[in-house]
């Protein structure tokens, strides 16, 4: 058995098994091998880290998917980790173009990503129902196509358009699993009834729930009980790292000290981090 399967395997089991498991999400292959030696199981790509690292917005079509693509295979490569990746709407609206997304994302390493029904447009931000599933029907027949089991993860993203309507959120969410979808994903839940409604209505297919919000106090543990199988943190370990480098900035800048550096993780320590 290959790596890639071998890896894609141990992605599968992972939703399989009892429990929820954190997929934390770095934005370069230093961050995944931070994140490997601290013992994560899995990891997910983010657009938004990414972006962020580039000196770009997010969501805004900034990030072409041959650049996506390059990040990926830099976190692929950077541990033994499964590695699903962050494709946003498959970078084109027809169902052709997120089936080319899939076959190209194995090319890279990965064992799974996730489309959304995110047009990426102001004006009209989520696809119609029918053209959605549509999407996600073709990637799944990619996915399907290759030699290892690939994880593909359909994500309805209402909750983070404005679009607080969880019932049509949830609808969209079945529509997915019923196209055969393997994983489901509606980033933007905030309270345990909503987790608890999304995984309900969706069983047995498991659910990511994407934590890292301000204000959403749910815990492993908690969303493990709820039934949640995976967790996702989206670009909020980048926006932490972020923040902790605008607040030393600031400091030098305004105050004239540094005393930022208490808190840093000491050279050696980042350095055997990095090494294992």
């Amino acid at each position: 058995m290959d790596v890639q399967t071998l890896r894609a395997e141990s992605f599968k089991a992972l939703h399989a098994r009892e429990g929820a498991f954190v997929m934390a999400n770095p934005w370069d292959a230093g961050s995944a091998r931070m994140l490997a030696a601290l013992g994560f199981e899995a990891l997910g790509t983010t657009s938004a880290g990414l972006a962020f690292s580039l000196g770009r917005p997010d969501a805004e079509g900034a990030l072409s998917l041959d650049e996506v693509l390059d990040n990926a295979r830099g976190i692929v490569d950077a541990t033994a980790l499964p590695v699903s990746g962050d494709l946003e709407n498959g970078y084109g609206d027809e169902p052709q173009a997120c089936a080319a997304a899939i076959l190209r994302a194995a090319e890279v390493g990965l064992v799974g990503a996730s489309i959304e029904d995110a047009t990426g447009r102001p004006d009209a931000p989520i696809y119609d129902l029918g053209q959605a599933v549509e999407r996600v029907r073709a990637a799944v027949q990619a996915a399907r196509s290759l030699a290892f089991p690939f994880t593909l993860c359909a994500r309805a993203e209402n909750l983070l358009h404005g679009r607080l309507d969880l019932d049509d959120t949830i609808a969209r969410l079945q529509a997915f699993a019923a196209a055969g979808a393997d994983v489901l994903y509606a980033p933007g839940l905030r309270t345990a009834e909503e987790v608890r409604a999304v995984v309900q209505a969706v069983a047995p297919t498991p659910v990511n729930v994407l934590m890292g919000l301000a204000g959403v106090p749910l815990g492993v543990n908690q969303l493990q009980d709820l039934g949640v199988r995976r967790i996702s943190v989206g670009s909020s370990l980048a926006r932490a790292a972020l923040g902790a480098f605008q607040r030393a900035a600031l400091e030098i800048r305004e105050q004239g000290t540094f005393s930022y550096a208490e808190q840093t993780l000491p050279f050696a320590d980042l350095n055997d981090l990095l090494r294992r």
